[in-house]
């Protein structure tokens, strides 16, 4: 028998964390017992690509050589998961058999699932994909997918209907972004009857990025005040849209709202585990806080999470990112939000309600406010107390502040800041204790306010650091440069609560 050995190289990829990797696929056709195997790492979805790749190739008209076949998925130390190596597995094999042009699979990256008759489907993380292929210069040969991004990022994209389609190399254009969104839309805080200051509190969160706690009884509003911070928050920007929604992309749900510059709102319900907050599994997949990413996460009811599963989210709150540690390696997931917390003063929820009385003992209080934890509470830059509103003003339709009134206070608020930090060396959010009071410019008077303040309370470095930046970003607000008293007041009232 004439020796024959044919092979063929394809760029693809594969997803780790949020970011997509490059994969060869390395096929080679030769003399032997026939078969089909697969090697380099690979997960179940893979090794089952063997016979989704036969019988499409069967239902395009091609011909599955009756050959030994071997495909490497390299490099051998990266684990691969997926259904996305279908089309890369299956073009290799025509190229190196000779049924379809071998300059088809170069200068490409191939990702995309086969369906038995051939038609190509788009797999999960298709705008990771799409990043990587704008990196290495390469084209996007996929199932069909909408562009999102520059010109350059859609003219990348080659879109495949079939596996026929690499016989004629006829390629479509990706599809272009849905300009409408059912979904693009957000609450108004002019539906919230009362609660002035609340919402006062809820435009200095949103105007310094601050992470705020909302303590009151059941029906009080807290999560109603929570689910419209989205509406008077500043639109993504390109940057964090792509980056958003890569995040949302990868774990497979819809990315209209976020490419339509609405920022990500998550509220994880208090049974989440660890890893469906934080991400992990295998592959590691984002959790509620990458998904938060450029966003708010709202935790309601944090009482009720488990107190190890809060504990985790000590760490991203500070430096908005999640490293997981496998024994093959970290993986980093961004998760930089603004944190809102909801809770109940105690388990029946009237601690404190001038209405109605309470019926928890002072242990079961101290109990059900302890599971928080002192260190996240203390993460907390903002800590208000919600109230019931009274009749009129929950029936009161018109007269309340709404959402575009708030919204202009936060830009206003960024706006400034940009320009004030733009003239210092110092960011406010990540700068020490020193920088930051050399950002508020504070007289020698309302110094030492802050001093006593914090000396009555036994406020920690933290403590001080973020009633500093509430100070700052109230007088943001106000456009003014220099932090005055009623603004480290103003600071303290909403960082103070219960002598804290």
């Amino acid at each position: 028998m004439a020796s024959s050995y044919r092979e063929c190289t394809v760029n693809s990829a594969t997803v780790v964390g949020v970011n997509a990797v490059p994969v060869s696929v390395e096929v080679v056709v030769s003399n032997g017992m026939p078969g089909f195997a697969i090697v380099g790492m690979t997960d179940v979805a893979i090794q089952e690509a063997r016979e989704r790749v036969k019988a499409a190739m069967r239902g395009c008209g091609f011909t599955m050589p009756n050959e030994k076949v071997v495909v490497n998925l390299a490099p051998g130390f990266l684990k691969k998961t997926g259904s996305g190596f279908d089309l890369p597995i299956a073009a290799g094999l025509l190229a190196a058999t000779g049924q379809i042009p071998m300059q088809v699979t170069r200068d490409c990256l191939m990702v995309g699932e086969l369906s038995l008759d051939g038609a190509i489907r788009p797999v999960r993380g298709m705008l990771a994909y799409q990043e990587l292929a704008l990196k290495t210069g390469l084209d996007l040969l996929c199932g069909p997918m909408t562009a999102y991004g520059s010109s350059e990022a859609s003219s990348v994209i080659k879109v495949l209907r079939s596996l026929h389609s690499l016989r004629n190399t006829l390629f479509e254009a990706a599809n272009p972004p849905d300009a409408s969104c059912e979904a693009c839309t957000s609450p108004d805080f002019a539906e919230v009857g009362g609660h002035e200051d609340a919402k006062r509190a809820l435009q200095i969160a949103a105007a310094g990025n601050l992470g705020i706690m909302m303590m009151g009884p059941p029906g009080s509003g807290k999560t109603m005040l929570a689910s419209r911070l989205p509406s008077i928050l500043p639109p993504l920007n390109e940057r964090e849209m792509l980056e958003s929604a890569k995040i949302r992309s990868i774990v497979g749900e819809d990315t209209s709202s976020v490419l339509a510059g609405i920022r990500p709102f998550r509220a994880p319900h208090h049974s989440a585990t660890a890893a469906g907050l934080c991400g992990g599994g295998s592959p590691v997949r984002p959790g509620e806080m990458s998904l938060a990413h450029n966003g708010v996460l709202f935790v309601d009811e944090i009482p009720e999470f488990k107190p190890s599963v809060l504990q985790m989210m000590r760490k991203p709150v500070e430096e908005g990112r999640i490293v997981i540690t496998r024994a093959d390696g970290n993986v980093v997931l961004p998760a930089r939000f603004m944190l809102v917390a909801a809770s109940n003063p105690c388990p029946c929820g009237y601690y404190g309600d001038p209405d109605k009385e309470c019926t928890c003992s002072v242990q079961q209080i101290t109990t059900y406010q302890n599971r928080i934890g002192g260190p996240l509470i203390d993460r907390f830059d903002m800590c208000l107390d919600v109230w019931r509103s009274d009749f009129d003003e929950v029936v009161r339709s018109s007269g309340d502040v709404d959402s575009a009134t708030l919204r202009e206070g936060v830009l206003v608020a960024r706006e400034f800041a940009s320009w004030r930090m733009s003239r210092s060396e110092h960011a406010l959010k990540d700068s020490s204790t020193k920088a930051m009071l050399e950002a508020c410019q504070m007289e020698q008077q309302t110094r030492s306010f802050l001093e006593g303040a914090a000396s009555a309370h036994a406020m920690s470095g933290r403590a001080i650091c973020s009633t500093l930046r509430v100070a700052r970003t109230i007088a943001d607000i106000e456009e003014k440069e220099r932090v005055a008293f009623e603004h480290v007041a103003e600071a303290l009232n909403l960082r103070l609560r219960n002598g804290r």
